[in-house]
């Protein structure tokens, strides 16, 4: 996205896993609008991210994420497979993983507690918003990746 961080060399590296294309349009403007420096690396759903996160550590050499955005509900491989399989890997659980959905239900709060999420956050919907949500995790995530 833009601007460079002096407490930074480049961007912060961020996993996005999130399967509807609208939010991943909305994510990607809230970054820019926010002037976030990061790379975003986006999965469209819970088997693409696996599939790069190991990936990252094998023949494609892709970089580490610095963060993981993680929507839960997803067809296929959901948010809470991933979450639990990143946190239960040695080589991934330093990884903090934000969960950003738009469920608000307590189970589902309480469930990525229980699998380590390090945050959960429920998806705004207007721009405006979400600039502000990604203004929050960048003073308390990214700032610190």
């Amino acid at each position: 996205m833009s601007s460079e961080r002096s407490t930074r060399e480049g961007p912060v590296e961020i996993l996005l896993v999130e399967d509807n294309l609208a939010d991943v349009r909305l994510t990607i403007e809230a970054f820019r609008e926010a002037s976030v420096s990061a790379r975003l690396r986006i999965a469209r759903n819970g088997d693409e991210a696996l599939v790069l996160l190991r990936r990252g550590r094998g023949e494609a050499n892709l970089p580490r994420p610095d963060l993981i955005l993680l929507d839960l509900n997803m067809p296929g491989v959901d948010g809470r497979t991933v979450l639990a399989e990143v946190k239960a890997d040695p080589a991934l659980r330093d990884i903090p993983v934000l969960v950003l959905t738009t469920s608000s239900a307590d189970h589902d709060k309480a469930c990525a507690a229980s699998l380590g999420a390090d945050s959960y956050f429920i998806k705004p919907m207007a721009l405006e918003a979400f600039v502000d949500l990604i203004r929050v995790i960048d003073r308390t995530w990214i700032e610190t990746a």
